[in-house]
């Protein structure tokens, strides 16, 4: 070290510290947010999922979804075990596929698919 001894860098280096912790435990003052209580903040829940509607028949479920719906993942409509493009895209949700799975004859991952 030129011109500084050991000394006064590590004064430097714990006044550092010593400065980075206090700002670490402050408050904070931006202003963007109010301030919430303890309380306040266990009070505060995050917005539910809408629930998974289960659908009667498929024409009940095309009304809603015209490609019909699929799970995650699929990338193609298999028709008499060959590999099609969809005509009308489905909609992609596993859990919406699973609540509506008994629509699903040919097993491939679609219900109530077009084409």
């Amino acid at each position: 070290m030129t011109g500084v001894t050991r000394a006064s860098a590590l004064r430097r280096s714990v006044a550092a510290l010593v400065l980075t912790g206090a700002l670490v435990g402050a408050p904070l003052t931006v202003g963007a947010a109010p301030a919430v209580s303890a309380t306040e903040a266990r009070a505060i829940v995050p917005a539910a999922k809408p629930p998974i509607k289960t659908f009667k028949n498929c024409t009940a479920l095309n009304k809603t979804y015209k490609g019909g719906v699929a799970r995650a993942g699929v990338t193609h409509n298999t028709v008499n075990g060959k590999k099609k493009p969809f005509k009308v895209k489905p909609y992609f949700s596993t859990a919406l596929y699973n609540a509506n799975k008994k629509m699903d004859r040919d097993k491939d991952g679609i219900a109530c698919e077009k084409g």
